[in-house]
């Protein structure tokens, strides 16, 4: 979570083109709709393929069920709930910061603890959480969110692997504040944004989940109280879609920005959903809305 300034400009929906590629993916006479309102900060979206969304709120500490209508159902208090992914069984995966743990929701609302843990020190604050190629959960660890009056246990912030097994691993702790994560569709490649620095980190995967060659791949600046990179997620051809300066910035696979989905709410994160997993859900500050593209989100949890 990276809350926005209270003096953050006013901005009103637009689509900003920097490539012509961006219309093959987002038509220009597309329409922003807002989903649901009224929370204090929505972060966390997950589509079920059922028909819903779940949302975390991190200030009412709370994970919703969303509906397309904007119905809006409870499925558990916790305190302060980041970002989630389903994993290879379906089940909810939450990054709990009050509890420093990565969590397991079952349906009814009862939760487990999955890690809080490494090396015998307690998580900073789990912040966004993946699922990879080879099944394990792939997470990061900033201190953003870390509990006040709690000791920061972990004198860095990782990005980590937790197994099918059980096993953890941490792959690097090169990043200042790693955020948001994305895998690209063919599993080679993962996706790291780093808030502090404004800047998007590419690894090579290998077969063991080892991350090697890390580079730049983008920088997103932008003026002061604008959004920083946060959420990001990849359609099927590879592209990024990462949250940024003023909305939603949209990247090819090569690293050039074709263009910015700019909200009128400072978006912290999004999701693909609906039957075919071609609108984009985006949790944006007090709301949640949706935006139909021309393409298809790449979503390796889900139900075939």
């Amino acid at each position: 979570m990276i809350l926005p300034a209270q003096t953050a400009p006013p901005r009103t929906f637009a689509l900003k083109a920097e490539s012509p590629a961006f219309r093959a993916l987002i038509a220009e006479g597309a329409k922003l709709e807002k989903v649901a309102g009224g929370f204090g900060f929505t972060e966390g979206p997950v589509w079920d393929g059922r028909g819903f969304l779940y949302v975390s709120d991190e200030v009412q500490n709370k994970v919703f069920r969303v509906y397309p209508d904007g119905r809006t159902e409870t499925l558990l208090d916790i305190g302060d709930p980041d970002g989630s992914y389903f994993d290879r069984r379906h089940r909810l995966i939450t990054c709990a910061d009050v509890l420093r743990a990565l969590i397991v929701i079952q349906p009814g609302g009862q939760y487990k603890i999955l890690a809080d843990r490494y090396e015998g020190k307690r998580f900073n604050s789990p912040n966004d959480v993946v699922l990879g190629p080879d099944g394990a959960l792939y997470f990061t660890d900033p201190t953003l969110d870390l509990p006040k009056g709690d000791r920061q246990e972990i004198p860095f912030q990782g990005v980590y692997r937790l197994g099918e097994d059980g096993s953890l691993r941490l792959l690097t702790r090169e990043l200042e504040q790693p955020n948001g994560l994305a895998f690209s569709p063919d599993g080679k490649r993962l996706y790291v944004d780093d808030s502090k620095r404004r800047d998007i980190r590419v690894y090579d995967v290998a077969a063991n989940g080892d991350l090697r060659n890390g580079r730049l791949f983008g920088t997103e600046e932008g003026p002061p109280h604008s959004g920083v990179p946060d959420g990001m997620r990849v359609d099927r051809k590879g592209n990024l879609y990462v949250t940024g300066p003023d909305g939603i910035w949209v990247w090819d696979p090569a690293g050039h920005h074709l263009g910015t989905i700019v909200m009128p709410e400072q978006p912290a994160n999004l999701a693909w959903g609906d039957k075919d997993y071609g609108t984009l859900y985006l949790t944006a500050t007090t709301s949640v809305y949706r935006l139909r593209t021309r393409t298809r989100g790449f979503v390796p949890s889900a139900k075939k």
